[in-house]
């Protein structure tokens, strides 16, 4: 699965680790630009699912080379093989994942919460998360179709609780 969303069992989800740009050699490696934020990890692990493929391929190896991740995979070893998997999405199971800190969460497990404020008025539903630099913002859309934004900061994001499907927020106040 490409996307997983909150109600995907954890054991089924896959997150995307990088893209496969073009065969390394004539013996099936493939070069993958890295998306993670931890490369490091990529010659740690056992195996990768190619595409929406439900079937994980093993990884005979894995080095990074100036920024990106030279892979080895079981059933590709031409030339030709490797060139099929151009721009095929690399991924992994979150258990492969490197661990998160506590209050910390992968978008696909926020996406679908129920948003409400300290009051526990609704407000709408996390609809989207977008990746400013300094810190994410939460795009909450309400019923009518209206959006709100919200900071990914402690001061704005007092709780969340997966299990319920909730975030409480605090929305910021500006003086005139």
């Amino acid at each position: 699965m490409s996307d997983p969303d909150r109600e995907t069992r954890p054991e089924f989800a896959r997150l995307s680790i990088g893209v496969i740009v073009a065969p390394q050699g004539v013996d099936g490696a493939v070069r993958m630009n890295v998306w993670t934020q931890f490369p490091d990890r990529i010659p740690k692990l056992a195996q990768v699912y190619l595409g929406e493929d439900p079937q994980p391929r093993r990884l005979r190896s894995a080095r990074l080379q100036r920024g990106l991740a030279i892979l080895s995979l079981d059933g590709v070893d031409t030339r030709d093989a490797a060139e099929g998997l151009r721009g095929t999405v690399v991924r992994i199971d979150t258990e492969q994942a490197a661990p998160l800190a506590e209050d910390e969460y992968y978008h696909f497990q926020l996406i679908g919460l129920d948003v409400v404020d300290e009051a526990g008025n609704r407000l709408g539903t996390l609809a989207e998360i977008v990746e400013t630099g300094a810190n994410d913002v939460y795009v909450v859309r309400a019923e009518d179709g209206t959006e709100s934004l919200f900071p990914a900061l402690k001061e704005v994001v007092r709780s969340v609780d997966l299990a319920a499907g909730r975030m409480v927020v605090r929305p910021l106040v500006y003086d005139d």
